[in-house]
């Protein structure tokens, strides 16, 4: 572990630091929060994502809608305008609005086999994303002057990594160069993220066995074919199993990458300093 004491983390002169957790739980919160402070580059994967390896992507299918429009249709064909995304930390909808969800087209769904495509390009996007971590590091610091530095990762990082694998590619990278640091919810955490999605179901990303197993599930439970899915109802029933499914897969990888802070914990923090103590309380004393 790169600090494997509370006395090794404190007296960093560089510190290091990798969040990973179901989305809502406060990891883009806390990095805002370190990076506002002025010492610390904040590393966000999913924006990564969005402006480096899905932006062609994304831009391609706005303009593919565009092109429907005959009026638009001639403007993009002479250059006269153009399209792409303004993704920003704040606004990653362009990434989620691009994968979006499997179901009928006239609900606003993508054919099955769309959705799986569009997966398999956001499963290569966010391990190339990770793996650029390393990367970003060292930039912050020798470009920017930034002594500390904080990556703030995507819900699905652990759709494609093997915690019990000494030797996974991405875990491996990470875990030699961040503290990984689990925020792990409570059951009532557990229980407002499932009522807060079903207010606003977002796309997700699923390793393609889950996927598969939930959608084979639904189709059976439902009798409904592919194309009569509602893709709203099929996510919100497909969430609260991916929470369950991704539970020990976060588990594992923080008892054999990383550490594990409570999100209670982490929902005092105010500062850097509250931070940093509540990190040291996670690691062995000595």
């Amino acid at each position: 572990m790169l600090y494997p004491t509370a006395a090794a983390w404190r007296a960093a002169p560089k510190k290091r630091a990798l969040f990973f957790a179901m989305s809502g739980l406060g990891k883009t919160h806390l990095s805002d929060m370190l990076r506002q402070s002025g010492e610390w580059f904040h590393y966000s994967i999913d924006y990564r994502i969005g402006t480096r390896y899905m932006g062609e992507y994304i831009a391609d299918n706005a303009k593919r809608e565009a092109m429907k429009v005959p009026f638009l249709r001639e403007l993009l064909r002479t250059d006269s305008i153009y399209i792409g995304s303004n993704i920003t930390f704040e606004n990653l909808s362009p990434v989620s609005t691009y994968l979006g969800k499997p179901g009928a087209v006239e609900k606003g769904g993508v054919p099955i086999d769309e959705f799986r495509r569009r997966q398999a390009q956001f499963r290569h996007a966010e391990i190339r994303a990770l793996l650029d971590t390393p990367y970003f590091i060292d930039r912050a610091e020798a470009l920017y002057g930034y002594p500390h530095f904080v990556c703030d990762t995507g819900g699905s990082i652990c759709e494609w990594v093997d915690p019990e694998d000494p030797g996974d590619e991405v875990l491996s990278t990470l875990s030699a160069t961040t503290l990984m640091i689990w925020i792990k919810g409570s059951e009532a955490h557990t229980d407002d993220l499932i009522r807060r999605f079903d207010r606003a179901p977002k796309p997700m990303c699923y390793r393609e066995s889950f996927l598969t197993d939930c959608w084979e599930r639904y189709l059976a439970e439902s009798g409904l074919s592919g194309a009569e899915v509602d893709p709203d109802v099929f996510i919100r029933w497909t969430y609260a199993r991916a929470m369950a499914h991704r539970e020990p897969l976060y588990a594992r990888m923080a008892q054999n990458w990383g550490i594990t802070v409570a999100a209670e914990d982490l929902a005092d923090v105010r500062d850097e300093a509250d931070f940093n103590e509540v990190v040291a309380g996670a690691l062995p004393a000595r």
